[in-house]
């Protein structure tokens, strides 16, 4: 078979392409069918960089190069030299062009990664002349980049005194990465991950934090950073990837003529070595940061990990992908299940699973919410688990159920986070840069088919638990306790260090510590000349976005839409019902409600049935809210609860099954299970603050301004969070349990009866099949919603002005106004906004000159709530000053239109990114169900497109105003006394 290209040539398998650049040498192409798209792999003669080109039918093209960057230190190298190749280039010396490009661009896509030992530059686009000029950008930035001193300062660490030209005062260390690293490190499962890897890979690269940690990184010179670059970032040391409609010859003489053609073959091997190997487990204790108020005494992490072999070799690995799923797939997998109901500890620990992008392969498992002393006990919980699989072996039905998954996961067109080529390319990867087969890894077919031969014998799963894991000595078990005192004795270690160097300055070094500083500031404050980079305009945007199309009917004489499109053998339905109105304790309920529904027993079943039926015949079963405010009123809210299920096209009739038991038949008297999940849901929230800080901040400034908003902060935010951490503890009065359970059985009735409909997505040919098998399970199903009152909650109008302290070294600051809904004519103007004064005043003063990690703005129209907020900030009352500078930047400075023409762009792009198949029909379906229907979402977007300067300094003149504004922060308890001094009501979370 043959999949045709844009230039209407052919890529067959086993032939070359008609046209090879003369540059590449043409290695192979292979077609994976069960993802419909042909792989091409080629070398470049001179350098010897690889190429991988995944040839598909789908117009959102993508790009990435990937360098192989194996630091052998914490100092945060790999991560600082990203950040700083991205701050100009020898063809476009302009001061700033990654943030610039994505101003002036339709991207769908744009960022930088660094892993453990790779750092990628990846980007997408459904626009042509778009993608050249990124990819023209992104191979300058990569192979021809300035890294001005500067630049590494500002990316990296640097020291200034606290009043900048005075040398009196205390020496602070700054920089983005610094605090971006301070932040990460705030969470105690990234603490977590970085201990056991330095245990379990004693002398390569993984032994190191590549991000970069805290204490390391002002150890970085920035000779050694040039160092590096010269080294790593050469094509001999890369791999290109690319996905989409354009034909591949194009991108190889792009490719060639902008970067390759410049460079003969570097003799460098750079690779990760073989690890060394324990003979025998290792035991360690060591701590982490607690800064919140209480007691500690169940805070301790317990984890096991296991050393395995290369990820590089394909069987292997799918044999461990196996492995993790038979022990931990669902809360019927024997280890799994060991893990969440045993005492000793409240949930199984965030790193359980296997770890396949390293070189050599983990597995690990462990609980959190334990005590030091436990240590023991959970290892001989987690061996007996082990040895008794090895004896008795698993059901050949759970291991058949695994495999399901694995079809599953690799026949699933995704795309709603990252674009789905980004997706492929990003899952082949790290094989590719460990010089293996990405082709082989991407087209799992064959190998599932030898595996399902190998499970034949009932001692082949006993034989993988015994080799990979029983049998294996290289094992570390890593016990993390909370130490409260660790952040101030780290504090101080930073002032004693910072004092030091200050001592050891004489007064041209204080001068020249003052000197770089203001030579920062002036570069930070220039203007560079835009005309330097390509751009698109807008007279590139297409007409009109794209919106998936549905058909209406009816099914068991309820209301079903459906939607044709294209998912590669899956079927994706949804049982949406009207939210009922409900008291106080049931919508408190709400959120742990919807967590728990689907992982409890039903239909006669019990949970552990009930979730080895979920992963045989579907791929996840899970319940949620959809609630906005409307169009043209968010004091009027709409409310949907939505039970939503996928599966392969051969299990959807079991799955229509299994999605009615869910819903009629839940099992409510499962009080050991409801307990389990309520601590696990704890666990998963309060892992969120450090890395959505800014998100939960932003809920919580605009808690007061409409009933959207209110809930969200009160369900899902911060007050939410706060709330099931009261309910978790109250269960240590067993009665408790049943009181909650009760209510859950109280508020499912009033959902389960309320006014519902559904929804169907699957491939045009098999509408006929899909509707008969939803008409099947459903049919028997009665439904009286007579006494149904929709849900109208109360209007809310109230300023906020709070300070939320949390376990984090760093802040997440938010501020926010109340504005109008989606079809005022100022809502246009408001979604302009946002990335207006991003691009010309936010990011320059929160992320460059500031420090943080990021900052920004953003309009809420569902909520009628406009948001400025900071992300992993090292500031606080500044960063609040800033967002009030914005404003003041937007009505008293004239501005250029080219400003206005790439914030409108950034919409655009935001509202016509694509998403997966199935997540258009989903998206479309929501819209509609909120009156956003197609013809009001295309007239806003005209509207945009329509926007002026003099709307954007109307609306921020009328809406933005200081005195309307709300306020919320996440911050350390070592804020607080600052937080009071602001006039902020502290929250302890």
């Amino acid at each position: 078979m043959s999949s045709v290209v844009a230039d209407n040539s052919t890529v067959s398998p086993g032939q070359a392409p008609s046209r090879v650049h003369d540059a590449f040498e043409w290695v192979r192409s292979e077609r994976i069918e069960s993802l419909n798209l042909v792989i091409e792999e080629y070398r470049h003669r001179v350098t010897g960089a690889a190429h991988y080109h995944l040839a598909a039918d789908i117009p959102e093209n993508v790009f990435l190069v990937a360098l192989r960057t194996v630091p052998m230190d914490s100092t945060g190298v790999a991560h600082i030299l990203e950040h700083t190749a991205l701050c100009g280039s020898k063809h476009y010396p302009v001061r700033d062009p990654f943030f610039m490009m994505i101003r002036r661009s339709l991207n769908t896509f744009m960022n930088a990664f660094t892993s453990s030992d790779w750092t990628a530059y990846p980007f997408a686009s459904q626009n042509r002349k778009d993608f050249n000029n990124l990819m023209d950008v992104y191979l300058d930035a990569v192979f021809f980049s300035r890294l001005h001193e500067l630049d590494f300062a500002q990316e990296g660490h640097r020291v200034e005194f606290a009043e900048m030209d005075n040398p009196d005062t205390e020496l602070v260390f700054k920089g983005v990465v610094f605090n971006e690293m301070k932040g990460a490190m705030s969470s105690p499962a990234s603490t977590l991950w970085q201990t056991l890897t330095k245990y379990l890979f004693p002398t390569t690269t993984y032994h190191y934090n590549s991000g970069g940690d805290p204490e390391c990184i002002p150890d970085l010179a920035y000779e050694d950073l040039k160092a590096f670059y010269r080294t790593h970032y050469h094509p001999s040391n890369a791999v290109f990837m690319t996905f989409g409609d354009i034909p591949v010859f194009e991108h190889h003489a792009r490719i060639h003529d902008k970067a390759l053609s410049q460079f003969e073959k570097l003799d460098v091997h750079i690779a990760v070595g073989d690890e060394k190997r324990y003979h025998a487990p290792v035991y360690v204790q060591e701590s982490y940061a607690f800064d919140e108020p209480g007691e500690v005494g169940d805070k301790t992490h317990l984890v096991m990990g296991w050393l395995l072999g290369p990820s590089i070799n394909l069987k292997e690995q799918l044999e461990a992908q196996l492995l993790e799923g038979v022990l931990l797939d669902d809360s019927a997998s024997p280890l799994r299940r060991a893990l969440e109901t045993t005492d000793l500890g409240s949930a199984p620990s965030p790193l359980c699973g296997l770890e396949a992008s390293n070189r050599e392969m983990s597995f690990v498992c462990g609980l959190e919410g334990s005590r030091p002393e436990n240590t023991h006990a959970m290892e001989e919980l987690v061996l007996d688990v082990l040895r008794e699989v090895a004896e008795k072996g698993i059901e050949k039905s759970r291991i058949e159920a695994v495999l399901h998954q694995l079809e599953l996961g690799q026949r699933e067109i995704s795309g709603d986070g990252y674009p789905y080529g980004l997706q492929l390319i990003l899952e082949g990867l790290s094989c590719a840069t460990h010089r293996g087969d990405p082709v082989g890894l991407m087209n799992l077919d064959p190998v599932l088919d030898e595996l399902r031969e190998l499970i034949q014998d009932p001692d082949y799963i006993p034989g993988l638990v015994r080799g990979l894991l029983l049998e294996n000595c290289h094992r570390v078990h890593v016990t993390l306790v909370p130490d409260t005192a660790l952040s101030a004795r780290r504090e101080a270690a930073e002032a004693e260090r910072l004092a030091g160097m200050k001592a050891q300055m004489d007064d041209v070094q204080k001068q020249a510590v003052i000197a770089q500083a203001k030579a920062l500031a002036e570069r930070q404050s220039q203007e560079d000349d835009p005309s330097a980079l390509p751009k698109v305009g807008l007279e590139d945007v297409p007409t009109e976005m794209h919106i998936a199309s549905g058909e209406q009917e009816q099914v068991a004489s309820l209301p079903l839409s459906f939607y044709p499109q294209g998912t590669n053998g899956l079927v994706y339905q949804q049982v949406v019902a009207d939210l009922p109105q409900l008291d106080d304790e049931l919508l408190d309920a709400f959120p742990g409600y919807s967590y728990s529904l689907a992982q409890l027993g039903c239909g006669g079943r019990d949970y552990l049935e009930t979730q080895e039926l979920q992963t045989s015949v579907s791929g996840g079963v899970n319940a949620s809210s959809s609630m906005r405010g409307n169009v043209d009123d968010e004091q009027s809210l709409k409310g949907f609860f939505v039970l939503s299920g996928k599966a392969l096209a051969r299990n959807h009739a079991a799955l229509g099954n299994l999605m009615r038991d869910t819903l009629e038949s839940p099992r409510f008297d499962e009080y050991d299970r409801i307990r389990d999940l309520v601590a696990q849901h704890r666990a998963q929230c309060e892992q969120s603050v450090t890395g959505n800080g800014h998100g939960l901040a932003m809920l919580a400034a605009s808690s007061g301004m409409s009933p959207g908003t209110a809930l969200s902060h009160r369900l899902r935010g911060l007050a939410g969070i706060r709330s099931l951490k009261q309910l978790d503890d109250s269960f240590s009065d067993a009665g408790q349990v049943k009181v909650y359970a009760d209510r859950l059985a109280a508020l499912h009735e009033s959902i389960r009866s309320a006014p519902r409909q559904f929804l169907l997505i699957s491939e045009a040919e098999r509408h006929a099949q899909v509707r008969e098998e939803l008409k099947q399970a459903w049919s028997s199903v009665q439904i009286d919603s007579s006494n149904h009152t929709p849900f109208v909650p109360g209007k809310v109008s109230a300023r906020v002005r709070e300070a939320w302290i949390a376990n984090t070294q760093v802040n997440f600051c938010a501020k926010a106004y109340k504005t109008v809904p989606a079809e005022h004519p100022d809502a246009a103007a408001l979604a302009v906004l946002p990335g207006f004064l991003r691009n010309g005043y936010l990011h320059r003063a929160i992320r460059e000159q500031g420090g943080a990690y990021g900052g920004g703005a953003s309009h809420d129209s569902d909520n009628a709530a406009f948001r400025f907020f900071s992300y992993r900030d090292p500031r606080l009352a500044e960063t609040l000053d800033d967002f009030d500078h914005a404003v003041e930047w937007l009505l008293t400075e004239e501005h250029e239109w080219r400003l206005l023409e790439e914030a409108i762009l950034g919409v655009i792009s935001s509202i016509d990114k694509p998403a997966s198949p199935a997540g258009e029909a989903r998206d479309a379906f929501l819209c509609a169900l909120h009156g956003r229907t197609p013809e009001r979402r295309q007239a806003q977007r005209k509207r945009i497109l329509d926007v002026t300067l003099d709307d954007l300094r109307r609306v921020g003149e009328t809406y933005l105003r200081p005195e309307q504004a709300s306020i919320a922060v996440v911050t350390s308890p070592a804020s607080e006394g600052d937080c009071r001094t602001l006039g902020l009501d502290i929250q302890i979370l």
